[in-house]
């Protein structure tokens, strides 16, 4: 069966698929996997070894249909579930599954704050569309590999912060799914390690700022280093604080302990750390959610915004920081 999974972005969305792909992959017999996603994204799957094939576009699907039609697929899984991936199905004309978006229950809890959402991780949303194939979820988690070359950029950090340090993800694409720089220089203070930075090249800027203010505790990576060499820290680092961003993911994927912070979006959409069942960890990973629960904005969008809509942004300036102590 030569099957066609969709899900075009972004990093962490991406990984979250891993579980699918996999039990796809080892319980269909004769299955050939191939996938496709936004070109930006191309390194997320790069190494995944249950992929057969993968396909990408950058802007238009209409650059990449006809390599599709000629792959005759017997399936297409799309978890991605937008205008563009039905656009695509349609042009294919084979069939398809979907998952269940759950937009409408969104929509009521950042509106008006009803919340009728199931306590369901989209994990397991997305197995549900593969179901009828008689897939079911193995309990391994997410996967996401990297190779011997990625995990040589530890030895690119300074000789201070290559054993036990903590990796700090403090980007995030939206400005209200980020700790602000006050917040971050107050935590910081309350941490032992040794703490390497990481995000892109637009994070870089605020991650000197922090060096500045808390010293050479701190090693900003930021910008310096690939995504997959920054997974590579991820995993070598002894645990994770992280944003509701890719990165959250990725270390979920390796077992780490995370310590998620939650502005704007909030762990019921159900893209909390995933780790499937635990007794197939070497150890039990500990996941602390940090969230203002209390706060009748909240929350403010599925997705974040450039400031706060409220202007007073305390879903982040009044995180607990008790846990931080003495990392």
């Amino acid at each position: 069966m030569k099957i066609l999974f969709i899900r075009f972005s972004s990093i962490g969305d991406i990984v979250l698929t891993t579980p699918v792909i996999r039990c796809v992959k080892q319980q269909v017999k004769d299955a050939e996997v191939h996938f496709l996603l936004k070109k930006s994204y191309a390194s997320v799957l790069k190494n995944n070894p249950y992929i057969d094939k993968r396909f990408y576009f950058e802007d238009n699907i209409s650059d990449i249909i006809e390599s599709l039609r000629d792959e005759n697929y017997d399936l297409v899984i799309d978890l991605q579930k937008n205008f563009r991936s039905l656009r695509i199905k349609q042009l294919l004309g084979v069939k398809s599954f979907s998952f269940g978006k759950l937009n409408f229950q969104k929509w009521l809890l950042v509106n008006f704050k009803i919340n009728i959402l199931p306590e369901i991780h989209i994990v397991d949303r997305y197995m549900k569309s593969v179901e009828s194939l008689g897939v079911t979820n193995d309990g391994q988690g997410l996967d996401y590999f990297i190779t011997p070359a990625d995990e040589e950029a530890i030895h690119r950090l300074p000789e201070t912060h290559r054993n036990n340090y903590i990796a700090w993800v403090i980007g995030a694409r939206h400005f209200t799914k980020r700790l602000p720089l006050e917040k971050m220089i107050s935590i910081a203070k309350k941490i032992n390690s040794p703490i390497v930075l990481l995000g892109d090249k637009s994070d870089f800027a605020i991650g000197e700022l922090l060096v500045k203010e808390i010293g050479k505790n701190i090693f900003n990576a930021c910008g310096i280093f690939s995504l997959n060499e920054s997974a590579a820290l991820v995993k070598k680092s002894l645990r994770v604080i992280s944003n509701d961003t890719g990165l959250m993911h990725v270390a979920a994927a390796f077992k780490k302990d995370i310590v998620s912070v939650w502005g704007n979006t909030i762990p019921g959409f159900g893209m909390y750390p995933y780790y499937g069942e635990k007794n197939v960890a070497a150890k039990n990973p500990e996941s602390i959610l940090l969230e203002v629960s209390n706060l009748s904005c909240r929350p403010c969008s599925k997705i974040g915004f450039e400031k706060c809509p409220r202007g007073h942004f305390k879903c982040m300036l009044e995180i607990q920081e008790d846990c931080f102590k003495g990392l």
